[in-house]
């Protein structure tokens, strides 16, 4: 089977535990206020390839994996070629590889629960913590990535729940708070990772001719992530 892919990172250190051969996939049902990705958004605009030449590919550098390291899907939205994808983690589980899946969670279908049989972990981006932030910087309901939520737990699939923060609209402690409460009780839940919002992005968005959405946000330092994890870890 072949899929859509935008690009290929070999030894990536933030997609997942220990190195990762990082597969950007093409498309995206969402246009996210602060994506820093939007070439990746149209999923003809890919180069193909076979799911056996990706997992080969990655093979080659089993040797910086270790214990943990392995072979990340993200995007774009992975889950829009959930069954190429399902064919690729078969593949490299097969091949003892590690399987790591990117996603914010704004499907879910019969493909994608059985892309989910064949994942060992899963990133899941909850951007906000309102339906109101989710509809106006997202495009879709905030009972989406939770109802994929419920299906991870369901499937006992160790998660990671990521959020950008941007400073002035989801950095308050309200908001950390509502964070803690929505994901309380979700035993598949292992981690949390605050990411820092970054405007680097806004140089793709001027190559395709669009305005940066969230140019009018300021970026958070390093000081003002380690506050935001020492008050949420605090709760």
């Amino acid at each position: 089977m072949q899929g859509r892919v935008h690009s290929i990172q070999s030894l990536g250190a933030l997609d997942g535990p220990g190195i990762r051969y990082t597969v950007f996939l093409s498309g995206c049902n969402l246009r996210c206020g602060c994506c820093h990705n939007p070439d990746t958004w149209d999923i003809g605009a890919a180069k193909e390839y076979d799911a056996s030449e990706i997992v080969n590919n990655a093979l080659r550098y089993r040797e910086y994996f270790g214990d943990e390291g392995g072979i990340t899907l993200s995007g774009g939205e992975p889950l829009l070629q959930a069954e190429f994808a399902k064919e690729v983690f078969t593949l490299a589980k097969n091949s003892g590889l590690n399987t790591c899946l990117d996603t914010s969670g704004s499907l879910i279908n019969e493909s994608v629960r059985g892309l989910l049989l064949v994942t060992d972990r899963v990133l899941l981006d909850l951007k906000y913590t309102s339906e109101e932030e989710y509809q106006s910087y997202v495009g879709c309901s905030l009972g989406a990535p939770m109802k994929f939520l419920e299906v991870l737990c369901q499937m006992n699939i160790k998660t990671t729940v990521r959020q950008v923060i941007i400073p002035t609209l989801n950095d308050s402690e309200e908001s950390l708070a509502r964070l803690k409460s929505l994901t309380r009780g979700y035993s598949c839940i292992d981690k949390f990772e605050f990411l820092p919002f970054k405007k680097m992005c806004r140089v793709k968005y001027e190559a395709l001719g669009l305005k940066f959405p969230f140019e009018r946000f300021p970026e958070p330092s390093d000081k003002d992530i380690s506050k935001i994890e020492g008050y949420f870890f605090s709760l």
